[in-house]
């Protein structure tokens, strides 16, 4: 069984409790409007494009696939940068092994992994074998996740799986339809589900000046947190234009006044455990 992976960073401090090895898989569901790896969405559709925009050859074409060789590549981006299908050639079929065989390099300086995206629960039966051999090792093995799959049906995941990091982007289902292009109404029941069962190690809300209710969504947010366990964290992430696409690009970052303002509600909202990034 292979998962197709966007990339692997060996250590991060950000990606959950501890030192981590954080594992990006490509393909997501959502189509956030503020989203800073668009590239990250989509499956490679073969068109080419790219292989012109790649400087050092390291892009080509072989049985109609597009082909990427990692020793080649300047990491300039440009070939993400070309592509209109917010998608990218630089993506890797793993398989288990193959990232066991990474991570067993980084095992004796890391608490555990964290699987993201994209989407990773795309990807859930990949997910439970890694996660499986991954707990062998005596490792902890955490989602971050946009919340769109139903946990309650994934209940071998969830066994393997140490805790989780969802993504909370609009409270409001109007909203989150018209920004997110995907109904929340799992993102909730997750929310809610995880809490209870002891497995919601952090929410997360990128802060969106003007787009988003965000006074309404860090409230109703915070007190469903605190309905369960008032030190799950809850990080508040401001929006930087950084990434994004073009419509965004001139978008305001929200300044510090206003983030200790939403951080207020959360605290009102009965969170004790709140951090601004």
């Amino acid at each position: 069984m292979t998962g197709l992976v966007n990339k692997i960073i060996p250590f991060s401090s950000v990606d959950g409790p501890g030192n981590r090895t954080a594992i990006f898989l490509q393909g997501c569901n959502f189509n956030c409007i503020y989203c800073h790896n668009p590239e990250t969405i989509n499956i490679c559709g073969n068109c080419g494009t790219c292989i012109t925009a790649c400087p050092s050859g390291a892009i080509t074409k072989n049985n109609g696939e597009v082909f990427w060789d990692k020793s080649k590549c300047c990491n300039c981006d440009s070939c993400i940068k070309t592509c209109n299908n917010s998608s990218s050639p630089k993506i890797s079929k793993m398989s288990v092994d193959d990232i066991i065989n990474e991570i067993n390099n980084y095992k004796p300086f890391i608490q555990g992994i964290t699987v993201s995206g994209g989407e990773c629960t795309l990807q859930e039966d990949f997910l439970f074998h890694l996660f499986t051999k991954i707990k062998s090792l005596g490792l902890t093995c955490f989602i971050d996740s946009n919340g769109s799959k139903d946990f309650k049906e994934m209940p071998k995941l969830l066994e393997v799986c140490d805790s989780v990091m969802l993504d909370v982007k609009a409270f409001d289902n109007t909203i989150h339809n018209k920004y997110i292009s995907f109904d929340n109404a799992n993102v909730l029941s997750n929310l809610e589900f995880l809490a209870s069962i002891g497995k919601l190690y952090e929410v997360r809300t990128v802060i969106v000046p003007e787009l988003f209710n965000n006074e309404e969504t860090v409230r109703k947010v915070s007190e469903i947190i605190n309905k369960y366990d008032s030190n799950i964290r809850y990080k508040l992430i401001k929006f930087r234009n950084l990434g994004v696409r073009q419509s965004l690009k001139l978008h305001p970052t929200p300044s510090d006044e206003y983030m200790n303002t939403i951080k207020s509600i959360a605290e009102e909202g009965g969170c004790k455990n709140i951090i601004i990034v």
